[in-house]
């Protein structure tokens, strides 16, 4: 079976061409109105969310599983176009605006109860859907991975409690399973002082909107957390073989977002995350060391955003349903006590668009608690095991 790599798990080539650098990256509602009345036993109520950012790839996944949640989507983004068409195919409500003036968002958002923000790249678009939320007393779910959005909900964390709202980025891929893999580890060893987690996959595929998330952060710094801190590193910093399931992989550190979630969640002050590589990526990935500078500018970005638009959305779903993620996690305490668990679940979009759509329905039944949250502090270690075809083992 081909190993591939998670939704991170993007190969990053670095050509230099005289002067010029250019780099390439493998990527091997029904709609009820209704009285109230009695729903005991046999019939449910389809209850609405706002779906911000649905004509993206995994928005179509959420859209596609919606109703065995027993949940309806209101459509929303800012291409009118796109929006329109993809109502009408689902036969769905929609609401067409973007996120440039506050005042306008929260108009559009006073008639729900919960966001759920699927607009990337989140370094651009969370901050004034947060904004909007706050103000409109919603609350606000996104499927980001971004370190610098958990740590802004993080600053919101008293403004939240004060509307009356909960704002928790990442109930997808990013960060559920490693999220709920830090709470395990932690409830066997309470006392750890280092944390240590990896990601995988086995099969699957990138889609356009993480490989634009990867470019938007192209030449950008890695990142750990040191002594409770949030510490800079170079690309590549540090790497490992992780025994994901029978079989090891190289992996590399990233920074990914539990370097901020999992501190918020066990408290455990030193945190690594890992990604599996293929060695020459690795090489490549070390190169940003000394590329950084040519990597962020804006003709670099461009060109690399123009070849991602030719791409597929993203995987088949063939290529989904025979694909898995994996998680591997390990705790130690000052002692030298040592924990360890794998876990393999369902292939990347496919569990982001399931944890997605379970942690909205607990919100919209009225299981949350008000402020920043992180998915395992709130719901447990034992959220992700809900979702079908999971397997977690002690290591």
């Amino acid at each position: 079976m081909k190993i591939r790599y998670s939704l991170f798990s993007i190969s990053i080539f670095v050509i230099l061409h005289s002067i010029t650098l250019a780099f390439d990256i493998l990527f091997k509602s029904f709609d009820i109105r209704c009285s109230t009345f009695d729903i005991q036993y046999s019939l449910k109520i389809m209850q609405k969310f706002l779906l911000y950012g649905a004509n993206g790839y995994t928005a179509g996944l959420i859209i596609q599983f919606a109703q065995e949640y027993n949940l309806t989507p209101v459509l929303a983004g800012r291409n009118k176009e796109k929006i329109t068409k993809l109502a009408a195919e689902h036969n769905l409500d929609y609401n067409v605006f973007d996120l440039s003036d506050t005042s306008t968002v929260v108009s559009h958002l006073s008639d729900f109860q919960v966001v759920l923000h699927c607009a990337g790249p989140f370094k651009h678009t969370a901050k004034p859907m947060m904004k909007a939320c706050l103000e409109a007393g919603v609350h606000y779910l996104d499927i980001t991975g971004e370190i610098e959005v958990f740590e802004r909900g993080y600053r919101n964390h008293q403004r939240a409690v004060d509307k009356g709202i909960m704002i928790m980025p990442g109930v997808g891929f990013d960060v559920v399973p490693t999220d709920c893999m830090a709470s395990y580890l932690q409830n066997k060893l309470p006392d750890a002082t280092h944390l240590e987690l990896a990601i995988g996959s086995i099969g699957g595929g990138v889609s356009r909107g993480t490989a634009m998330t990867v470019v938007e952060n192209a030449g950008e710094s890695g990142a750990i957390r040191e002594n409770s801190k949030i510490k800079l590193v170079p690309p590549g910093y540090k790497t490992r073989r992780i025994p994901f399931t029978n079989k090891e992989l190289l992996a590399v550190t990233i920074p990914w977002g539990d370097v901020s979630t999992a501190f918020h969640n066990t408290g455990i002050p030193n945190i690594m995350v890992y990604m599996a590589i293929h060695p020459k990526a690795l090489r490549y990935l070390k190169m940003q060391r000394y590329a950084s500078w040519i990597l962020k500018r804006t003709f670099v970005k461009n060109r690399l955003k123009k070849r991602i638009q030719n791409r597929k959305p993203g995987p088949t779903d063939k290529q989904r349903a025979t694909a898995n993620c994996l998680v591997w996690g390990e705790a130690r305490n000052s002692k030298g006590a040592i924990v360890a668990a794998n876990f393999i679940g369902p292939e990347g979009y496919t569990l982001t668009a399931r944890t997605a759509l379970l942690i909205t329905q607990k919100v919209l039944n009225g299981n949350l608690k008000v402020g920043f949250q992180t998915p395992a502090k709130v719901y447990g270690a034992e959220l992700v095991m809900e979702l079908k075809d999971t397997i977690r083992k002690d290591l």
